[in-house]
């Protein structure tokens, strides 16, 4: 099929007739293959947050600083690679871009299939690795950009929620999928025997995803279109880069985003150091599964309410559930400390996480396209070519956004380390995240003060 009979000459979602009889029917497919898509994005972007935690049991010799490092080194290379995948779907389309993102997956996922068979493995082979499984991350980038072009504004705040907080599910689907088929055998006979008598064949946590990948950017490629209209440079869409609003939001959406992806990949290590005895793989997924699907609830409430308001709401719940898992801590309030309590109020952070990254990019997708849409108005422009940059900026805005907030993935494993680094205590590092969410507290009523 040519590529021309995949590109949609006419796009007017704001048009209500277009919307009822053309438009809702193609957005509504390309968002369900850009959830698929996305989720299996999200599996790969998440190996290592389950692989590292039984690394050492297979017959590696890792520390606790190397494996954290492992389970944030995604997040950073995804982070990064946010930024040009921001600006990919006004270049090449939605379409060819999808499935091309989805495809080169397969790398990363069997290359560490068969790290793992080998015990020679160094640590830096599995840096490299770490660094790959990035790409997953960074498409989640493309894929809301590319989505924001084909929904209205009054339902772009679902559609983006959708698309987001389903695709996230990945990060619980990959913790669960994992935890379960690494004691079968599925590829390969190559097992490791554990101290507990249980067989594992660990590569099939990675080697799982390699057919799906295939299959749905196959999906991709058939099914999924291409917007003309919103065909832009590079150098057009790199406006955004100097607008504060543009920054001041990153850092509402890190301090959610940043937060969910953060705990998700950290949350199965900490646990595991506070907590030795209890076996935290059969629990672990109950966290990211919880904040993925809040996350599209935050984007439906705040389209019928307001959305800076809740978020600010987020943010002083955030300080309040930090200080409670620091009360749970072993030697803080008691010298055992409690899982239970530990565990719950993790549980309610993810939530919370969850629902404020939906929240946050409903405020990015509406707030922000208002705002350029009004700054080009006042230089003179006229209202459609208005429209139409407001349109492209704003999707050029929700993917370097979405970078930055992914830096959370990075930061938060990383500081508990350099916590436990130099005070043998994850304490100190629940303090920062404190402080932190109170900063985003106090931009947030900024926000809704106009004063920013």
């Amino acid at each position: 099929m040519s590529n021309m009979l995949h590109t949609i000459q006419q796009w007017h979602p704001e048009d209500n007739w277009f919307w009822e009889r053309i438009g809702k029917k193609i957005a509504k497919r390309n968002l369900k293959i850009s959830i698929v898509c996305l989720l299996l994005s999200f599996c790969v972007w998440m190996l290592f947050s389950i692989v590292t935690i039984h690394l050492n049991s297979i017959g590696f010799n890792f520390s606790a600083t190397q494996l954290f490092l492992l389970t944030a080194i995604p997040s950073i290379s995804g982070a990064i690679l946010r930024v040009p995948y921001s600006f990919v779907i006004p270049i090449f389309g939605g379409r060819c871009w999808t499935a091309f993102s989805t495809f080169i997956l397969i790398i990363p996922c069997l290359w560490l299939g068969y790290a793992i068979e080998n015990t020679n493995t160094s640590y830096i082979e599995f840096v490299i690795i770490a660094l790959l499984c990035g790409l997953g991350g960074a498409n989640y980038a493309s894929s809301m950009a590319n989505i924001s072009f084909f929904f209205p504004k009054s339902r772009l705040g679902t559609a983006l929620g959708l698309n987001g907080g389903l695709g996230s599910l990945g990060v619980s689907v990959i913790q669960l999928v994992a935890s379960l088929i690494i004691f079968f055998p599925m590829f390969d006979e190559k097992w490791v025997l554990l101290v507990n008598g249980r067989k594992i064949w660990l590569q099939n946590a990675a080697l799982i995803w390699v057919p799906l990948l295939i299959i749905s950017s196959a999906i991709a490629l058939w099914k999924m279109n291409d917007l003309p209209v919103v065909r832009a440079s590079f150098k057009q869409q790199l406006i955004v880069v100097k607008d504060i609003k543009m920054w001041v939001l990153s850092l509402l959406y890190l301090g959610t985003f940043g937060s969910f992806i953060g705990f998700s990949a950290g949350f199965a290590m900490l646990s595991k150091i506070q907590f030795p005895e209890i076996d935290i793989t059969i629990y672990a997924f109950w966290g990211p599964l919880i904040a993925v699907l809040a996350q599209p609830l935050g984007g439906i409430i705040s389209d019928k309410f307001n959305g800076t308001r809740i978020t600010m709401i987020i943010y002083l719940l955030m300080i309040l559930l930090v200080g409670l898992v620091l009360s749970s801590l072993p030697g803080v309030v008691t010298n055992k400390g409690s899982f239970i309590s530990f565990y719950i109020t993790f549980l309610a952070m993810f939530f919370i996480a969850g629902f404020g990254s939906g929240s946050t990019f409903q405020i990015i997708a509406t707030l922000y396209r208002q705002h350029v849409k009004n700054s080009l108005i006042k230089k003179g422009v006229n209202q459609t070519i208005a429209n139409k940059n407001a349109i492209i900026e704003t999707a050029a805005a929700l993917g370097f956004i979405s970078a930055i907030g992914a830096i959370g993935g990075f930061f938060i494993p990383q500081i508990f380390s350099v916590s436990l680094l130099l005070f043998n205590s994850v304490n100190y590092a629940l303090v920062v995240f404190m402080i932190f969410y109170l900063i985003c507290t106090l931009v947030t009523k900024l926000i809704i003060c106009n004063r920013i």
